[in-house]
Parts: structure tokens; sequence; C-alpha cells
């Protein structure tokens, strides 16, 4: 009867040890495919935004002319234009072509180092990408379009706008260099067009919407030529961004440089 008893606590214990091994087995397999999971939509959550970019500029070298026209509550407007030198989305240089009193004031980014040179100032100043340009737009806004570099991506889910179906992403910054600190960016699933994107502070708070309208052949592929952006606290004030006469253009490493700036023309 005793050895009974003994074999019969064995066998308890065994089938104890094997619950345990299987449920440690399961918890451990159910983290991996979650990981799994959480690694496939980063990687297609980046890959998203890395398509969007694509479609906004070429990743080659590339001259582009932008005219920022920007309106108040009470319907005055303010014309500026700017022509824009950009190499694979990191480098770039943006030189003032009107008003005619601010020209020949050109800003300098090298990866998210941004300086303003001006023919007054013996030395280059350095300026934050978040700081404001003219109207809704940010210096990061015209000198520095590069999102897939600039946030981490997270994919939140997919919305139905009209016929089309949109990729919804939150974009978080990767530091506090970058123009915005949170974006929310609504994609076009079918051809990765960027359709709107919504910016907020270190605090969380919406400060401006962008509609990104008027696509047209572009080096070779269908881009957004108008940006919308609206003030989200001050109703009724808006920046349109509009983009013309983009051509490819080989740009040596010199032109991106603090010493090049009073050479350019």
């Amino acid at each position: 009867m005793e050895s009974m008893t003994i074999r019969h606590s064995g066998v308890k214990t065994a089938l104890a040890l094997l619950l345990v091994i299987s449920s440690t087995w399961t918890a451990a397999a159910m983290a991996a495919k979650a990981t799994e999971e959480e690694l496939g939509n980063e990687a297609m959550a980046r890959m998203i935004v890395q398509k969007a970019d694509e479609v906004r500029f070429p990743a080659e070298g590339f001259q582009v002319d932008v005219a920022i026209t920007t309106t108040d509550q009470g319907g005055s407007s303010d014309l500026r234009r700017y022509r824009v030198l950009s190499k694979g989305n990191t480098n770039s240089v943006v030189m003032v072509i009107e008003p005619a009193s601010e020209r020949g004031q050109i800003m300098l980014m090298k990866g998210r180092d941004l300086w303003i040179f001006m023919p007054e100032v013996s030395q280059p100043i350095r300026l934050a990408l978040s700081q404001r340009l003219t109207g809704q737009v940010a210096n990061g806004d015209l000198a520095r379009a590069n999102f897939a570099a600039d946030y981490n991506p997270k994919l939140l889910r997919t919305e139905k706008i009209g016929d089309d179906d949109f990729y919804v992403l939150e974009l978080t910054g990767v530091d506090r260099s970058v123009t915005y600190q949170r974006v929310l960016y609504w994609v076009r699933a079918k051809d990765s067009w960027p359709y709107r994107a919504e910016f907020y502070s270190l605090s969380n708070r919406l400060l401006k919407s962008c509609k990104y309208e008027n696509y047209q052949t572009m080096e070779g592929r269908q881009r957004p030529t108008r940006l919308i952006m609206k003030d989200a606290l001050r109703g009724g004030e808006q920046s349109v961004m509009e983009y013309g006469s983009m051509r490819l253009r080989d740009l040596p490493d010199k032109i991106f440089t603090k010493d090049y700036l009073k050479k350019l023309d």
C-alpha cells in the first residue's frame, strides 16, 4: 500500500512538472510570436514611410523651386519664394529668392544640423529645425523632409477615406532635434501617396495639420506639388507650399559646406 502511494505521488509530481513545462513553453512561444509580429509591423511601418518619402522627393540630387503663400486671420497674404538644392534627403541648401530684401540669405542643412548665412553677418548662425521659417512653415519643413530617418514609425490602423484605403501611422521623433516630436501620418495604401499629416508638440499638443495635394509628374513620378498647412491653434491661418520646376542635378558634396555658401548664386 505504501509503495502504491509513493508511485501515485510520483505520477502526480511528474504530471505537475509536465504542466509547468508545457505552460512555460506556451508562454515563451506566445511571447516569441508577439515579438515576431511586432518586428514585422515595425518593418512594414518603416517601409511605408520610406516609400512615401520617395514619392515626395527623389533620392538623387535635385533642385526645386518653392513658393509659400501665408494667409492670416484677417485675409492678408504674404508670398515668399525659395530654391532648394537637395542630395540624398540628408543634405540641402535653401536660397531665398523673394522677398528681394532677404535675397542672399542661405540655409544649409547637413544631417539634422542647420545653419543660416546672411550677407551682413560674417559667420553662419545655428538654427533649429523646429523654428518657424514663415507662416505655418518650420525650417525643417523646407530644409529637411526625411520622415524615414527622423522618426520611429508605428502602424496604428487602416482607414477608408472615400474609395481608398489608408495606413495611419504614428511617428515618434528619434530625438529632440527633429522638426516635430510626434506626427500622425496618413499614406494611401495602393501607391504610397502621402495624404495628410498632423504635427504635435513635445507636450502632445496639436500644432498644425498638412494636406498633400495636386499630384503631378515631376522627374519621373507623381508627386504632391501643393502642401496646405493649417494652424491648429489659430483658426483661419494657413500656409500653402507649392513646388515647381523640379529637375535632377549632380550636386557635389562641396556645395553642402559652410565655406561654400558664399559662392552659391
